[in-house]
């Protein structure tokens, strides 16, 4: 049995509810304000949890012009790392006051850490719960240290072969923490719904023994709300208040509206999912009556054979069922019966 995990009050696994993350990531554009909006308006969209990362350009990567730096392709294409995890990253003197907003409003607060000083700062921050991104599921020393801090680990395995993710399953593990949850994630800026193979979600969980979601980078909602149907425990998505404020994660991240209507989807479709039940619920039983039975469709009089011409099996469903149709044919009518009326036992002799 895969067991949930649990997040302060809550768990995240099977028969629990879809749990939803509002990633924040650039979209606050460089302003605390802004990004305090974006907390308001996650809460207000039916998110669970506001993520934000912590990062700076310096532990990173290194400032350095070298062709290897330059992003050859894709949504930031030309741009230099140093350079675009400086516009792109959250300064770490906003996050005590960031976390504390978003728990005034009821939101959880995670964070992605990138190296070891960013998980101290979280931890003294005292976060509940950490994410590790896909880009460092290889970071086996990263991994070994978030998880030797016994909290929830949520993981994104984008761009991870399945030795790659058996690897970083296996550091957290034997970190003695059992609290991991996978995402299947297409590590590309939009992600595309050819490369999503969503499929791939009930294989984690199968796999690795953990509750499984979905880092979701495509646009619109299909990929997320079909993810729910095939089973995900988790949905991320990049959040923004407006695609029109320019920042390295506009262009692939919902509106508030967007993202509104993505979670009242995906709330109505773990409705639909449901439970395996074959029981009739109380709408169906009022559908009954429009079922085939069997009715008398000419006058037949007392003793009269009934044939395939004066019985038929029509809608609706007041005589007896389908099934006795055969069984009827040849035997006699106990009475005279009028045109239109449905057949019960009592008017066979």
């Amino acid at each position: 049995m895969i067991e949930p995990i649990k997040i302060k009050n809550r768990y995240i696994g099977k028969n629990c509810p879809v749990y939803i993350i509002a990633e924040m990531s650039a979209n606050h554009a460089g302003d605390i304000n802004r990004a305090i909006e974006i907390i308001h308006a996650a809460k207000e969209s039916g998110a669970d949890c506001i993520k934000i990362q912590t990062y700076t350009p310096d532990t990173m990567t290194i400032d350095s012009k070298k062709d290897y730096f330059k992003i050859k392709s894709g949504t930031w294409e030309g741009e230099n790392l140093y350079n675009l995890y400086q516009k792109a990253y959250t300064p770490w003197e906003w996050q005590k006051q960031l976390k504390e907003e978003a728990e005034k409003v009821g939101l959880d607060f995670l964070s992605t850490p990138f190296d070891f000083t960013a998980v101290d700062f979280l931890e003294d921050l005292g976060v509940d719960f950490y994410k590790i991104a896909s880009f460092e599921l290889v970071d086996i020393p990263l991994i070994k240290y978030v998880a030797s801090k016994g909290k929830p680990i949520i993981m994104s395995t984008g761009m991870g072969t399945l030795g790659e993710i058996e690897e970083a399953v296996k550091a957290v593990r034997q970190a003695g923490n059992k609290n991991l949850c996978l995402l299947k994630c297409s590590s590309a800026y939009p992600a595309v719904s050819d490369d999503m193979n969503l499929v791939t979600i009930k294989h984690l969980e199968k796999t690795f023994g953990v509750p499984a979601g979905l880092s979701d980078h495509s646009l619109g909602s299909v990929g997320a709300i079909a993810a729910v149907a095939m089973g995900a425990k988790i949905i991320e998505k990049h959040f923004c208040i407006s695609r029109e404020i320019e920042n390295p994660d506009a262009s692939f991240s919902m509106e508030p509206s967007e993202f509104k209507k993505m979670v009242e989807d995906i709330r109505a479709a773990e409705k639909a999912i449901g439970k395996v039940c074959y029981d009739i619920s109380e709408r169906e039983k009022a559908s009954q009556v429009f079922r085939r039975s069997i009715f008398v469709v000419e006058n037949i009089k007392e003793g009269e054979i009934f044939t395939e011409k004066n019985i038929r099996v029509i809608r609706p469903g007041y005589g007896l069922s389908p099934k006795y149709y055969e069984d009827i044919i040849g035997k006699k009518a106990s009475k005279d019966i009028e045109k239109g009326e449905p057949l019960c036992w009592n008017m066979v002799d």
